[in-house]
């Protein structure tokens, strides 16, 4: 009995829903680790990230999705709902995470589309920490349920953990059989620039507020590692001069924060001291350039 293989369970598991309601916390909290950014502003994710998790004979690979977003134009806002709906076409499991009581327009056009897919789906309650009467979660469930047969259904916490476990369990019961696809201590599919890019990008976020120009994108010019020092040079790019005024601030004292916040947090990503540089430059249109796009790192 000892020499027999035990059977491995694995798939990809889509987090879907619309900006703003958890997605990126409810990833980071599954892994235990930061790999997703998160930030206030609607559709801070930009790229579908893969969140690895192994654990004994099940290896879950979670795909962080832009949020789910009407009426977007410019080729950023295409190449983002390519990668919603190649997430949907091609995964074993979605969690449809919706916010606490509310419905809205943008979840009616997420179930529709969740409506074609053939995978099982669970509906993820988000933020039930913030609903002050909990007895409206049950009749809540129950009319989301009238609108779709979901596999199953789970009120969480993504901030405070709450039944959090209880998902992974009821993901790890619906994963297929099937080899692990990634290494067992492999926990994302993006490099270490690209999550460094995502931190600055982050903390621009977070910092500007209002005043942050969607048009934004950052670039890793130098990831240079040496014994004891890492050197990073970044480059943030916009498409006007004035939205480079705003990054940079009065005597740069914005730019300034910026780094200094973003530093702290690559430092615990790579586990090293780091030396960052950070500037701004305009590139005009880039948001509307598939070369640009491709260049930056939005590639299909």
């Amino acid at each position: 009995m000892d020499n027999i293989t035990k059977e491995t369970y694995c798939g990809y598991v889509a987090i879907i829903g619309r900006p703003n309601v958890g997605k990126s916390s409810l990833l980071n909290k599954i892994l235990g680790q930061k790999i997703s950014i998160t930030a206030r502003k609607p559709q801070t994710t930009r790229h579908k990230i893969l969140g690895i998790k192994t654990e004994k004979n099940i290896q879950a690979i979670y795909v962080d999705t832009p949020g789910f977003h009407v009426g977007g134009k410019r080729k950023l806002n295409k190449y983002m709902m390519r990668a919603i709906r190649s997430a949907l076409a091609d995964v074993d499991i979605i969690i449809f995470v919706v916010e606490g009581l509310l419905w809205r327009k943008d979840d009616e056009l997420i179930l529709e589309n969740i409506i074609k897919a053939s995978c099982p789906v669970i509906l993820a309650i988000n933020k039930v920490d913030k609903i002050k009467d909990k007895d409206k979660l049950l009749p809540h469930m129950k009319n989301l349920n009238q609108k779709f047969n979901f596999d199953a259904n789970i009120p969480l916490s993504a901030k405070t953990g709450v039944n959090i476990f209880e998902l992974e369990q009821i993901v790890a019961e619906l994963l297929p059989i099937n080899p692990f696809y990634f290494a067992e201590e492999q926990i994302t599919d993006k490099s270490e620039r690209f999550l460094v890019a995502e931190i600055i990008r982050e903390k621009l976020t977070r910092l500007l507020g209002q005043e942050l120009p969607h048009e934004l994108t950052v670039e890793i010019e130098k990831f240079e590692a040496k014994e004891k020092i890492i050197n990073i040079s970044a480059v943030i790019y916009v498409e006007r001069p004035g939205q480079k005024a705003i990054i940079i601030g009065k005597k740069g004292e914005k730019l300034k924060e910026i780094g200094s916040k973003a530093r702290i947090d690559i430092e615990c990503l790579l586990n090293k001291k780091v030396f960052l540089q950070l500037w701004v430059k305009v590139k005009r249109g880039w948001s509307e350039d598939e070369q640009a796009l491709k260049s930056l790192g939005y590639v299909d």
